[in-house]
């Protein structure tokens, strides 16, 4: 009996650690999800500015009659 419940006290361990471990990945993969989603707004950002002067450029240009 006392096996069976070190043998149980053991696995919970486990468990606790496993859970602390998923933890702690978790709050790293929503940090870098964060980070991801700042760079895509800024790309996003820099791309319709690229649109713009793409545009303005092509505004410029005398149309073939």
């Amino acid at each position: 009996m006392h096996a069976e419940l070190d043998t149980l006290e053991a696995k919970i361990r486990q468990v606790a650690e496993l859970c602390q471990s998923l933890r702690q990945d978790n709050i790293a993969l929503r940090q870098q999800v964060l980070a991801a989603q700042q760079d895509n707004k800024q790309l996003t950002t820099r791309l319709e500015a690229a649109k713009a002067r793409l545009q303005a450029l092509l505004d410029t240009l005398p149309e073939d009659a």
